[in-house]
């Protein structure tokens, strides 16, 4: 899933450097990019942002998951996106918060029993 806005910055970035063979190039042409590489990047773009809390790019996944729960999105429909075989990998990722659960409405609030309820 690649939202709008990060095609925008990767249109403008890909304006801008023109890349070879991959979007994110390692330091010979044509290489991968290393997975030390990316963890030195989010670092640094961590303090420019300003942020201390320890978080990994893993860290964005499960990020990523938990938004995407919290916004009301099918658990399973996330299960697919994060590629989990079992929904209890997924659940995993995903905690719930107590906000979360102060927006859960029974479905009993929903019926219409007119003035005299349930009796």
């Amino acid at each position: 899933m690649l939202s709008e806005k990060a095609l925008e910055g990767l249109r403008a970035y890909w304006g801008e450097y023109r890349p070879g063979k991959r979007l994110f190039e390692g330091f010979r042409d044509g290489s991968y990019i290393s997975t030390r590489t990316v963890r030195a990047i989010f670092a640094q773009a961590k303090y420019k942002a300003g942020i201390k809390k320890e978080i990994s790019v893993h860290g964005l996944r499960h990020s990523f998951a938990t938004h995407l729960l919290l916004s009301g999105t099918d658990l399973r429909y996330i299960q697919e996106l994060l590629g989990h075989v079992s929904s209890k990998t997924t659940e995993i990722y995903t905690h719930l918060t107590q906000k979360s659960w102060g927006k859960i409405k029974s479905p009993l609030d929903t019926l219409n029993l007119g003035k005299g309820g349930l009796g």
